[in-house]
This record gives structure tokens, C-alpha cells and sequence, in this order.
């Protein structure tokens, strides 16, 4: 009985002791996929929970600046996130230490900061990791570090010069050009790329010239493509032949020569190795290659980042590092097990003899971070296809192939250049090929390259003029931009950030200051007209120098610790004044109102031409007791309303046609006036309606905002509030729809919370 009385305390306290020893761990992240991914390589002893994002933000309604004390910002929990925030904070208080496991970039290091002012831990600690990996994950547990308040900083800066020029610009644009726009510091500026691309186009004047093109052969009939590369010695220059006279002249004379082998030279041409994939070229990649935009390639990496549920039983996965960076740099570890599978899968030919090793060239990248890679090399795109959905197969084959191909050895090509001379050396035609010799990184990861076999001819050889054609051609005006080359500009002029592009590109677009035709941007009347405004008016703003000067301020801040609110003083100051002046001074009608020689066909009041939120149209003067409205004519005197439907009036049976209004672009009857049917523009998705399978998801508007709806409606009165993305929830099997600022979530609101940041 002793022995009873005395165990049994002793294991109590043991066990009391047991519970104390283990601290209970919070670790927060942005995102359920996330902290699903990171959960399994952590103990029970922690508990993995999502902030769904931003969980504090600068007010909806207000400002949210003292611009008096020192630019103090206000912050505010949205109303999506106060559930989730009330949730977290339960978690906080029965926690002893707090772990802010939020990305490693200045978005994920401000988080980190308003969940500890909001949670108030007893005690926290910040870890980073560029992969979600177990290897990471404890390396990132073994070295936590604090909160980087210069990141937070900058980070702060950059949203509230943002708010500053948004809420400021954006009324004055309402008052003085139309309702509904805005402006930002960032996005007027991609506008104006744009907007300056489009007059460079209507202003080129084509310039003509000529080539002259022959077809030679040899006794074997072998044939050779050539080109007149010389006159007299001397290379011929674009514009040296520029009439069909002078074209014709030359045909003439060629054609009465003889033609040899005049000179033969091959050498061997090695093609570099790609670097690795940062931000901005991923994008680029991307758009090029798979014809994705900025917003899609951003949304699929941070799947495959945040984690897959692979099938080979190893659960979530994360498939690739993080993927907003600028950096250059890959671990030596990931170098070394490239390099080792490289040699066992395609030969040691294959492997670069030694790491390469690739310098950022931008001053504000971080080489402690890294490049954007696969996370594990033995992971081919084959190998787990059957895991990953068609797009995240596209995006995983496109960075695991230029990965591995950075530590590959170079292709090898042999280049031959063949000049073909005229018998008394007047004329010299040239004739170049190329053959591969060697794949080297080719062979995983394919880039442009012809081959064009060239037969093997002997010097002084005798050559047959088969054939001569004089060829006409006109310069071409420089071409729109797509999203990979306006992501590769923004990135030369050093505006915009890793972070910024996609969200840039979609915003610019959604506003409808651009549109895009064959995947180019093209910007609306109503994008000219603001940029030309803010061009003259508010000159700093859209200033590419300017701009740039701004960024590099930002990354001041982030990295050398520089204060923020003189920044913000230096360039609020001077803005606010001249907006103030320019309010004052402008009028609506001097900005945006055009006099026409036009009469109003039902009052004969003078027609004017106005700018609406959609554009350019005429309106009579005689306003408001006469609401007459067209829409402009183009050059060719021809108007938008010309454009006819493959269908009829319900009404009067008369085909229905485009029309251009105060309100923007709709349907109505060709009949008009005696028929005065319309009906809205439906704005589809391409996405099926998942309840009667006949209908698709358009867009619509309501007094709460725009949602999604079936076009059978009311036969189908599917409704869902979010843009689908076109694929279901793993899990529910519900659609998908964006969410704010490139993240995606499930439709059904039981499912709702499977969001991923960002």
C-alpha cells in the first residue's frame, strides 16, 4: 500500500510536468494549402493555422492617413477577415509561442506585423523558407529570426503613396473626365507605355525596299538558297535598293552572270545555357510559350509553391520555391543533386562540369534569396502528371526543364556561310546554315533555333542560277505589346516590383483603359484620354524616371533601413499642391469636350463629342432637355454601329446590331427608331454552368456589385459572387473563382475557406 501512495503522485506530477515541458506552438501562414503542406513535416506539438492573407488594411471608406502627423496610417480589419481574426486569436491565447510563418517577401513580412499587433503573443518568433519542404521547414525552426521592420516599412510606403494618388487622383478624374476612374501610381504609368506604343503605330510612315532572293543549284541538283549580300565589295544596306526600277535593273545584270563558289566558312557556335526563371521572366516564359497572362502564371506557381497531393503516397507536396523573387541564386545543395541527376538520366556529357553560378544584375535583389526552381529535381513533369491538373502541368514541365537545364552543358551548332560570287566578282550572294552537333540543354529545355542543312560544295565550284526573285517589303510600325514584352519593359525601366506585375496588368485592363486584341494591349479611348491628362497636366506621375526613382527609394527603405516618411513628405507635398491648382484651373469640358461642324438630327442643336467611362461619343448640346447620342465615326467614316449579329429583333425581326452609348457598348435593333429593342452585352467566361450544362457563367451587375450568372437565366438561375476560374475545388468539386489580389477559392461557401494568398 506504500508503495501505492507514494507511485501515484509521482506519475501525476510526471505527467503534469509532461504537459508543461512541451511548449504549444502556433505557426501561421497565409493560406489552408499552405499550412496543409507544412503540417505534415511538423510535430503534434504545433498547430498550423492560415490568416486567409491580409488580415488589417488601410480603411475601405476613409483615407486612412494623417497626412498632418507624419503620413500615420489608420488600419482596419476587413469584414471578411474578422471571423477568421476572432478564430486565431483563441488559438493565440492558449499558445506560448507564436511562429509568423508568412512569405518571404515585403507583402508576407507586413502580415507577420499586424498579426502580432493584433494577436499580442507572449512570445514570437519569424521564420522564412524558400520551398515548402521538410528540409526547409526544419532549417527555418532551428534559425528563426525577428520581424523585418525596414521590409514592413517599405511595404507600409509603398501602400500609402498608393492610397495618397488613388484617393486624391481618382476623384478629380471623376469630376473632370468621368465617373468611375481612378488612378495609380503604378498602373498610369503601364498605361502610358501603352497609349505612347499605340501613336508610334498610327503615326509610322512605311518605308520601302527590295531584296533580291536566288535559288542556285550544282551537277547534282542539289539546290541552295541565297540572298544578294554584296554590290561592287560593298554590303548591301537595307535601303540601297528601294524602287522596283532599281530592283529590276539589278535582276537584268545578275541574270546575264555566271555564278562559283566563291567561299566557304563553317565554325562551331555554342548557345549558352538559359539562367533560371525570376519573376518577371517567368512571366514572360509563360506568356510566350504556354500563352498564359501574368495574373494565370502567378496563380498556378503558388499552386504548385503552396503544395499538390501528389499520388505517390507522400501527401502535399511543395513542387516549386517561391515564386515572386528577383534573384538569381540556387542552393548548393539543389545544384549538386541536379547535377547528380543529369548524369544518371541523360549522361555525363550532359552535366556542366562544374555549378554554375548566375549574379543578379538588379542592385535591389537579394542573393540570400532564390531563383525560382523545381524543389525536387527527381520529380519529372511525367513522373507526377497524373497529380497535377493540364495548366499546373504546363507551368511545372516549363520550370523543371529550364531548372535542370541551367546546370546542362551548352548546345553546339556548326554554322556555315557560303558566298557565291558573280564570274567577275561584281555580284556575291550569300547562302548560311546551321546543323546541331550537340543538344546539350536543348534537350530538356527547347529554344528557337532552325536548322538549315546547306549541301556540301567544293571552293570554286560551279553554281547554276536557277532562279531570281525581286521582292518587295515595307518596314513594319513597332508592334503592340504583349504581356511578356510590357513585363519586360516595365522591368528595364525599373518600375514596378515582382510582386507588382500581374495585379498591374490585370487592374489596367479591368479598368478598362486597355483592352486586347490578339493578346496584344491596345488601349480605349477612355486610357488616351487620361493618360494624355495626366501627362500634361501631372506630368511626375506617369514620369518613367520619376517612377522608377520611387522603387529604388522603396527598396532604400526595405534594405538600407531608410526612413519612409520623407519620401512620402517629398512627394506628397508637390502632388497635392498642383492637384489642388489644377482643380481649380481645369474644366471638364476644356479637357475632354471636342466642337464638331454636326447638328443633332431631332433638334438641330450643335453635337459635341464627350468622354464617357466607356469612351469617346457624340452628345447634343441641347442637353439635358435633348438626350441624343451617337457614336464617333472612325477614319473611314464608318461608326461601331455597323457591325451586324447572326441574330434578329424578337421584336421586328430586323437583324440586331452593335451600338455605342453614353453607357458603353450594347445590343440593340437595326430598326431603330421604330424599334427601340436593346440588350446587354453578355460578358462570358467561357465556363459551362455546372446545374443545367447548357448555359455559361457571364458576368452581371447588381446594386452589390458585379456576380456570375447562367446566360440560360430564368430558365437557370445559377448565381455565383467571383469570376470562375474554369476548374473545381479538389474537394467539393464546386467552381473555383478569383478572389482579391490573384488568390482562388472554392464557390460553396461551406468549402469557401480553401483560398490560396495572395
Amino acid at each position: 500500500m506504500t508503495k501505492l501512495v507514494l507511485v501515484w503522485p509521482l506519475v501525476s506530477l510526471a505527467s503534469h510536468f509532461q504537459q508543461n515541458i512541451f511548449m504549444k506552438n502556433l505557426v501561421i501562414v497565409e493560406s489552408p494549402t499552405k499550412a496543409k503542406t507544412i503540417s505534415k513535416f511538423l510535430s503534434k506539438d504545433y498547430k498550423v493555422e492560415s490568416s486567409f492573407g491580409h488580415i488589417r488594411d488601410l480603411p475601405k471608406k476613409e483615407m486612412g492617413i494623417d497626412i498632418e502627423h507624419d503620413f500615420k496610417p489608420t488600419y482596419a480589419i476587413p469584414e471578411k477577415a474578422k471571423g477568421q481574426v476572432k478564430k486565431l486569436k483563441a488559438l493565440a491565447a492558449k499558445s506560448d509561442v507564436i511562429w509568423f510563418a508568412t512569405d518571404q517577401d515585403r507583402e508576407g513580412e507586413a502580415i507577420a506585423w499586424h498579426l502580432k499587433h493584433i494577436l499580442k503573443p507572449k512570445k514570437s518568433k519569424r521564420i522564412t523558407f524558400h520551398e515548402i519542404t521538410k528540409k526547409a521547414i526544419e532549417k527555418s525552426l532551428e534559425t528563426p529570426g525577428e520581424i523585418d521592420m525596414d521590409e514592413v516599412d517599405a511595404q507600409q510606403a509603398r501602400r500609402i503613396l498608393d492610397r495618397l494618388v488613388g484617393y486624391e487622383m481618382s476623384p478629380f478624374l471623376w469630376k473632370k473626365v468621368a465617373r468611375g476612374l481612378s488612378a495609380g501610381r503604378v498602373q498610369s504609368v503601364t498605361v502610358r507605355l501603352i497609349v505612347e506604343r499605340e501613336k508610334e503605330i498610327e503615326a509610322f510612315q512605311p518605308e520601302e525596299y527590295w531584296t533580291l532572293e536566288a535559288i542556285f543549284s550544282n551537277d547534282k541538283k542539289e539546290t541552295i538558297e541565297a540572298k544578294l549580300h554584296t554590290v561592287d565589295g560593298k554590303s548591301l544596306k537595307k535601303f540601297d535598293i528601294n524602287n522596283e526600277k532599281d530592283a529590276k535593273e539589278f535582276e537584268k545584270e545578275i541574270n546575264s552572270k555566271k555564278y562559283r563558289v566563291a567561299n566557304i566558312e563553317t565554325k562551331e557556335v555554342k548557345k549558352k545555357t538559359p539562367t533560371p526563371f525570376q519573376t518577371s521572366t517567368l512571366q514572360q516564359d509563360a506568356n510566350n510559350k504556354l500563352g498564359f497572362t501574368a495574373k494565370q502564371t502567378m496563380m498556378f506557381a503558388q499552386q504548385l509553391y503552396e503544395g499538390i497531393d501528389l499520388k505517390d503516397g507522400n501527401g502535399s507536396v511543395g513542387l516549386i520555391t517561391y515564386m515572386r523573387t528577383d534573384s538569381l541564386n540556387l542552393s548548393k545543395d539543389f545544384v549538386s543533386a541536379t547535377l547528380d541527376y543529369i548524369k544518371d538520366t541523360f549522361g555525363k556529357e550532359y552535366a556542366s562540369d562544374k555549378p554554375k553560378v548566375f549574379k543578379t544584375k538588379t542592385k535591389a535583389a537579394q542573393e540570400a534569396h532564390e531563383a525560382i526552381r523545381c524543389t525536387h529535381v527527381e520529380y519529372s513533369p511525367e513522373s507526377i502528371k497524373s497529380s497535377l491538373n493540364e495548366k499546373q502541368y504546363k507551368l511545372y514541365n516549363l520550370i523543371w526543364s529550364r531548372t535542370v537545364a541551367t546546370q546542362m552543358t551548352e548546345a553546339i551548332f556548326n554554322s556555315t556561310s557560303i558566298d557565291i560570287d558573280s564570274d567577275d566578282d561584281k555580284y556575291s550572294f550569300r547562302a548560311t546554315g546551321q546543323t546541331m552537333k550537340f543538344d546539350g540543354f536543348m534537350k530538356v529545355y527547347k529554344t528557337e533555333s532552325k536548322e538549315n542543312l546547306l549541301p556540301e560544295l567544293k571552293q570554286e565550284e560551279s553554281l547554276n542560277l536557277d532562279k531570281l526573285d525581286p521582292i518587295q517589303h515595307f518596314t513594319q510600325p513597332p508592334p503592340r505589346y504583349t504581356e511578356a514584352s510590357l513585363v519586360k519593359v516595365l522591368e528595364e525601366y525599373g518600375i514596378g516590383r515582382p510582386s507588382t506585375y500581374a495585379p498591374t496588368l490585370s487592374t489596367i485592363e479591368d479598368r478598362n483603359y486597355v483592352t486586347k486584341e490578339e493578346r496584344r494591349f491596345k488601349p480605349t479611348d477612355i486610357g488616351v484620354t487620361v493618360t494624355d491628362i495626366l501627362v500634361e497636366h501631372f506630368p511626375d506621375i506617369v514620369d518613367y524616371q520619376f517612377t522608377a526613382k520611387m522603387e529604388a527609394d522603396l527598396d532604400e527603405i526595405a534594405h538600407e533601413g531608410k526612413a519612409w516618411q520623407p519620401i512620402i513628405k517629398e512627394f506628397y507635398v508637390p502632388f497635392h499642391k498642383n492637384l489642388v491648382k489644377k482643380d481649380k484651373e481645369l474644366t471638364k469640358a476644356e479637357l475632354t469636350e471636342e466642337k464638331t461642324d454636326e447638328k443633332c438630327e431631332k433638334c438641330g442643336e450643335p453635337m459635341i463629342i464627350k468622354m464617357g467611362r466607356f469612351g469617346r461619343f457624340m452628345a447634343c448640346t441641347g442637353y439635358p432637355e435633348c438626350k441624343t447620342t451617337k457614336p464617333v465615326e472612325d477614319e473611314n467614316g464608318e461608326t461601331p454601329e455597323s457591325e451586324k449579329l447572326d441574330e434578329n429583333c424578337p421584336d421586328c425581326k430586323k437583324p440586331l446590331e452593335y451600338k455605342h452609348g453614353r453607357y458603353g457598348k450594347f445590343i440593340g435593333c437595326s430598326g431603330y427608331p421604330d424599334c427601340k429593342f436593346i440588350k446587354k452585352i453578355q460578358n462570358k467566361t467561357g465556363v459551362k454552368c455546372p446545374d443545367c450544362k447548357d448555359g455559361e457563367i457571364v458576368s452581371r451587375k447588381s446594386k452589390r456589385g458585379i456576380f456570375y450568372g447562367c446566360s440560360a437565366y430564368p430558365d437557370c438561375k445559377f448565381t455565383i459572387w467571383g469570376k470562375p476560374t474554369g476548374e473545381n475545388c479538389p474537394d467539393c468539386k464546386s467552381l473555383l473563382v478569383y478572389g482579391p489580389k490573384e488568390t482562388v477559392k472554392c464557390s460553396n461557401k461551406e468549402c469557401g475557406k480553401k483560398e490560396s494568398s495572395k
